[in-house]
C-alpha cells in the first residue's frame, strides 16, 4: 500500500480480488470445493427451473419448506451483525472494533442467502419482478412479502457500502471520517431490528395459520437471532484466529460468550412460555403443537426433529454458560455448532411446516425435503460461505497492514 497519497477505486478493487483469491493450497482446494457445491446446486436448479417446483417435496397443503425455512434463518443471522456493530460504533468498544467487519461480511454472506432462498422459491428468477414496486403484481404497500424483500436489500446495500467506504480508507492508511458513515451506521441498527420484524410480521398476517398467530413471535426471532448469530461470528472468527495471522483478543469470545448466553436464555423462556400456552389449554388451534411436538393421526415425520432441536438449544446454552473462562477453540465451537444447529432446525422446520398443518379443511400431510431441494440449498449455503470468504480474506489484510502501519495501535473508527 502507498503510505504517502490515496490510491484510487479501480486500485482497491483489483488488490482486494487478488488478495481474495490469493492463500495456500488448502485455501485454493477449500474456494473448488466451494464452487463444486454452487455447480452442483446450479445444475440441480435446472431441473427445477424445467420442471417446475412439483420436484421439491412441497404440496398443495404444504407450500413453503426447505427454502423458506433456511430464508427465515438466515435473515437472523444478517440481523445479529448489529450486536457487533451496536458495541463497536456507537459504544466505541475498541475490542469489537477489531472484529466487527467479520460481522459485516457474514451478514452480507446471509442476505444474499436470503434473496436466493425467495428466489428459487418462487419458481425462478424471472418472477421476481411481481415483487418490484411499481411494477409488480403484489399490493404494495399492503404486501408484507414485498416490504421483506425491500428492507432485505436495503440492510444488504448499508453492510456493503459502510465496510467498503472503512476498508478504502484504511486500504490508503487514513481514518474514515465520522459524518460520512456514522448516519448509516445508526440506520444500519434500526434497520437490522425491522429486517426480522418484518419477517415475523410475514407469519403473524396470515389469519388461517394460527400456529404463527402469536404476539411473541417477533421478540423470539430477535432473541433467537441475537443468539445464532453471534454464534456464526463466533466460528468464523475461531477459523480465522487458528487459521490465519489476524490477531484476535480472547477477550472477545468472553464479551460474544455474554451476548449469547443472554440470547439464548431469553429465547428458550419463550420456548417454553408457548409450548405451556399451547398444550395447558388444548384447543383445536393446538393441533399444529401437537403435530410438531408428538404426532397427530399417526404422521410424526418432525417429532424427532424438534425434540433434537430443543435439546441442542439446551445444550448449547449449558455449553456456554458454564464452560471455561479461557480460550478453548475447540471447546467454544462445539457449543457454537450445537446452538446454531438446535435453533437452525427449531426455528426452520419447526416453525414454517406446522404452520400448515392441518390444512383449513383439517388434512395431515407430511413434508420431506427433495433431493433435489437439498441440493439446491447446498448449493445457495456454499454461495454464502463464497462470499464471506471473498470478502474477509481481502479485509482481513487491509486491517492487518492497517494496524502495522500505526504500530499496532487497535482499531478505532471516529
Amino acid at each position: 500500500m502507498n503510505n504517502s497519497s490515496g490510491k484510487g477505486l479501480a486500485a482497491f478493487m483489483a488488490d482486494c480480488s487478488r488478495w481474495a483469491f490469493t492463500g495456500s493450497t488448502s485455501y485454493k482446494i477449500f474456494l473448488l470445493v466451494l464452487v463444486a457445491i454452487i455447480g452442483t446446486g446450479l445444475w440441480t436448479y435446472s431441473h427445477q427451473f424445467r420442471d417446475g417446483l412439483i420436484v421439491t417435496g412441497m404440496s398443495d397443503i404444504v407450500s413453503w419448506g426447505l427454502y423458506i425455512s433456511n430464508f427465515t434463518f438466515f435473515v437472523g443471522v444478517a440481523a445479529a451483525a448489529v450486536m457487533l456493530i451496536l458495541p463497536a460504533y456507537v459504544f466505541k468498544d475498541a475490542d469489537f472494533h477489531e472484529v466487527v467487519i467479520i460481522g459485516e461480511g457474514v451478514a452480507v454472506g446471509a442476505l444474499v442467502m436470503c434473496l436466493l432462498f425467495i428466489t428459487v422459491d418462487m419458481g425462478g428468477p424471472l418472477r421476481l419482478w411481481h415483487i418490484i414496486p411499481g411494477l409488480g403484481l403484489f399490493n404494495w404497500p399492503s404486501s408484507i412479502l414485498t416490504w421483506d424483500v425491500l428492507v432485505l436489500n436495503g440492510y444488504l446495500a448499508l453492510n456493503v457500502l459502510v465496510p467498503l467506504y472503512i476498508l478504502y480508507c484504511h486500504y490508503n492508511n487514513r481514518k474514515p471520517v465520522g459524518w460520512r458513515y456514522r448516519p448509516f451506521i445508526f440506520l444500519s441498527i434500526f434497520w437490522a431490528v425491522s429486517i426480522h420484524m418484518v419477517t415475523a410480521f410475514l407469519y403473524e398476517g396470515l389469519p388461517a395459520r394460527p400456529f404463527w398467530n402469536n404476539p411473541l413471535l417477533g421478540p423470539r426471532f430477535l432473541a433467537s437471532a441475537f443468539a445464532a448469530g453471534p454464534a456464526v461470528i463466533m466460528m468464523v472468527i475461531i477459523i480465522i484466529k487458528e487459521n490465519t495471522t489476524f490477531a484476535i483478543d480472547p477477550i472477545i469470545f468472553k464479551k460474544l460468550k455474554r451476548i449469547i448466553i443472554v440470547s439464548a436464555v431469553i429465547n428458550l423462556l419463550m420456548l417454553f412460555s408457548e409450548i405451556f400456552k399451547e398444550f395447558y389449554t388444548f384447543t383445536h388451534h393446538s393441533l399444529s403443537a401437537q403435530y410438531l411436538f408428538f404426532g397427530l393421526d399417526g404422521r410424526n415425520a418432525l417429532v424427532p426433529w424438534i425434540w433434537t432441536a430443543i435439546s441442542l438449544n439446551i445444550c448449547g446454552t449449558l455449553l456456554f454458560a458454564f464452560g471455561p473462562q479461557t480460550y478453548k477453540p475447540r471447546y467454544l465451537m462445539a457449543a457454537a455448532i450445537a446452538l446454531f444447529t438446535g435453533i437452525w432446525i427449531e426455528k426452520g422446520f419447526g416453525l414454517i411446516v406446522p404452520g400448515f398443518i392441518p390444512s383449513p379443511l383439517g388434512e395431515v400431510v407430511d413434508y420431506s425435503a427433495s433431493g433435489i431441494e437439498i441440493l439446491i440449498t447446498l448449493g445457495i449455503m456454499a454461495t454464502g460461505i463464497l462470499i464471506v470468504t471473498l470478502l474477509l480474506k481481502p479485509a482481513l489484510q487491509i486491517l492487518t497492514r492497517f494496524k502495522e502501519f500505526n504500530k499496532g495501535k487497535a482499531i478505532e473508527y471516529p
